[in-house]
């Protein structure tokens, strides 16, 4: 069995929290004061995700800040950087405007560019 203490960043509270694995499986979560705090511990223990913040370039020689709709694996956070490198958007974006799709995430404008 084997324990990883994690500090939850689901809320301002910051729970300590330990999760208990044996053989890739959670057996416990221990230290959270809500519900999201033990779905946290159990998909950072099993899965990390994060939301991807990057940006590309656009047809008209400036950089759009992008994220992604929904958290990536966090082992594939390079991969997108360097597949949204090769991207161009075409103006004008809107902002939450679809930019890209990568592993099925959609890739979202974070500003307007005309």
């Amino acid at each position: 069995m084997e324990k990883v203490n994690l500090t939850c960043i689901e809320c301002p509270l910051g729970c300590d929290i330990i999760v208990e694995t044996d053989g890739g499986k959670v057996l416990s979560v221990l230290g959270n004061t809500c519900p999201r705090g033990d779905k946290y511990a159990r998909e950072e223990v099993v899965c990390p995700k994060r939301v991807l913040t990057t940006t590309v370039k656009t047809d008209v020689d400036k950089m759009l800040p992008v994220k992604s709709k929904e958290p990536i694996e966090k082992g594939r956070l390079f991969d997108a950087v360097k597949t949204l490198s090769g991207i161009t958007a075409k103006t004008p974006v809107k902002i939450g405007e679809k930019v890209a799709v990568f592993d099925g995430v959609e890739i979202i404008a974070c500003m307007d560019v005309e």
